[in-house]
């Protein structure tokens, strides 16, 4: 047979292929299938000395592949000659199974992907057999390739059972003619995106999914373009979303399709959505703001049973306004320090700014500045001042102490000579170096 022969015959076995309606049954519910094509092929094959083995998956017996060895001797080379036989539906197409031959292209559903490359291997596989080359031709010519891909699945799994071990794989999908050494792969996501229902005249009412849809539809089209770059793709081909007019969309759902590439994983299509609904959502990639906020609450309150927690005084609030503040600690309790009895406040002792031995610093009625209300959380801390170590809960402040419940204003009372003035001796714990161990106090 010769080289125009063998052109003819496979210009021929297409036509015939894409006249036979194989549309996927997994894409277009109700299509035929690939059982015609499987026989077809497998009548052919059979006449030209093939042992030919239908296979089908355990669940789906409706969908066959076709295994089909030429003869040859144990040990000889076995390569692998492979294509599927399943298309895409015909939505759009006046005739998608009456082939047309147009000077050298031939047009149908199904001509280019993959009838014609199946059709150039059955040729090819029969032409080996014929001279009888040193290579032992097996045709895998499986279903449901454009789909979940059951039909490649089922044949490898036959393949041992065959005392098959190919050596080397040939597939014939369209690629212009250009030597490939791997072929794209791909994933599929789908996302629903929930919404909250209300009439279009009041949409401040309601969460819109459609409009959220929308943004994420544009979104994946901007990432797409970067994706390309790399040889991949990703794009949405199926987009859905609310349920009639005048009412805002409570539901939307879009279908996410990306082709990987060699050292892809299958499952970076849902890191990609992740990453671009986290943008959509408007924080960082990663973050969940409700765990967030749990992990500051949490640290928040151990830092309040520590003592830990501070907060700087708001004094450029008073400067707006031409009153001067009052002079005040650089930090202050989260919580409020405790305030003496008739409005004064129990002054921290501070170290002055010049040299010189510490001193305290009388503190009388306060001056612009927020009131710091006592609300005891714990033993607390001050900066430049020692805490409470006449009570056990700690008051936080250093002595005299008029804070209701603090044990030393209840040992200062006791030992009021008079009323209207008292005196607290402190401990050696609590006295500052340079000062005397008795601190007066007004109690009004």
């Amino acid at each position: 047979m010769s080289t125009r022969d063998l052109g003819a015959d496979t210009v021929a076995l297409t036509a015939e292929l894409v006249a036979t309606d194989s549309v996927n049954p997994g894409l277009v519910p109700g299509a035929a299938g690939e059982a015609a094509v499987v026989d077809l092929l497998d009548r052919r094959l059979a006449a030209s000395g093939f042992d030919t083995h239908r296979v089908t998956p355990s669940d789906h017996p409706d969908r066959p592949s076709l295994l089909a060895v030429g003869p040859g001797e144990p040990g000889t080379p076995c390569l692998v000659l492979t294509g599927h036989v399943d298309t895409v539906g015909t939505d759009g197409m006046d005739a998608p199974f009456t082939p047309v031959v147009d000077g050298d292209r031939l047009a149908g559903r199904g001509a280019c992907d993959m009838k014609g490359g199946v059709a150039a291997v059955v040729v090819a596989a029969e032409e080996l057999v014929r001279r009888t080359a040193p290579v032992r031709v097996v045709l895998a010519l499986v279903a449901d390739e454009e789909d979940l891909s059951l039909g490649t699945e089922a044949v490898l799994e036959a393949l041992p059972s065959l005392g098959l071990a190919p050596d080397a794989a040939l597939v014939a999908e369209p690629t212009w003619l250009a030597r490939t050494a791997s072929l794209r792969g791909y994933a599929v996501a789908e996302v629903t995106l929930t919404g909250r229902a209300a009439h279009s005249s009041q949409p401040e009412e309601g969460v819109n999914a459609v409009a959220h849809l929308g943004r994420l539809l544009a979104a994946v089209e901007e990432r797409g373009h970067h994706v390309a770059a790399s040889g991949g793709s990703l794009m949405v081909t199926v987009a859905s979303g609310g349920e009639s007019p005048f009412v805002l969309g409570r539901s939307a759902r879009a279908v996410v399709e990306r082709r990987t590439v060699a050292g892809e994983a299958a499952d970076c299509v849902l890191a990609e959505l992740d990453e671009l609904l986290d943008g959509l959502r408007g924080r960082p990639h990663g973050r969940r703001p409700r765990a967030a906020r749990r992990r500051a609450r949490g640290l928040a309150a151990r830092r309040r049973r520590a003592g830990r927690s501070v907060r700087r005084l708001p004094r450029r609030r008073a400067r707006r306004r031409g009153r001067r503040a009052a002079p005040a600690p650089r930090r202050a309790l989260l919580d409020g320090g405790p305030a003496l009895a008739g409005g004064r406040r129990a002054g921290p002792r501070v170290r002055p700014r010049g040299r010189g031995t510490p001193r305290r610093r009388r503190v009388g009625r306060p001056r612009a500045g927020p009131p710091l209300h006592p609300r005891p959380r714990g033993r607390g801390r001050v900066v430049g001042e020692r805490p409470c170590r006449l009570t056990r809960a700690g008051c936080g402040r250093t002595h005299p102490c008029s804070m209701p419940g603090c044990a030393s204003t209840r040992r200062r009372r006791r030992r009021s000579p008079s009323p209207g003035t008292s005196s607290v001796t402190t401990s050696s714990a609590t006295s500052w170096p340079g000062t005397s161990r008795s601190t007066p106090a007004s109690t009004r």
